[in-house]
């Protein structure tokens, strides 16, 4: 597939890149090398062979699905901007709590 400057500026103005002219030319002719490749590679025989995301077989390591961590809702919600914590009294060890957000639906 073979591009022309009006194309390649056409392809630039929708990603949002400032091409300067003199360069357009030169990314003609890259990006039409590029499309020759891509139609190229969709000539080749794929049939029978399975979608892979490696080149290595592996799988993924399996764990126990347990909770470590927790247990420790005042310092999390310490960190939270306008968190709200439930007290019998200001001594008192906290009932729970929660995050407030600001409205965002009128």
């Amino acid at each position: 597939m073979s591009l022309d400057k009006s194309a390649v500026r056409s392809i630039a103005e929708l990603a949002r890149i400032e091409v300067p002219e003199e360069e357009l030319d030169h990314l003609a002719g890259e990006l039409s090398n590029i499309l020759t490749f891509v139609e190229q590679l969709a000539e080749v025989n794929t049939d029978g062979v399975p979608p892979m995301t490696s080149v290595a077989a592996m799988a993924l390591p399996m764990r126990e699905d347990r909770v470590t961590d927790g247990g420790y809702p005042d310092g999390i919600l310490a960190n939270a901007p306008g968190a709200v914590v439930l007290r019998d009294s200001p001594q008192a060890p906290a009932q729970g709590g929660f995050f407030t957000v600001p409205k965002v639906v009128e």
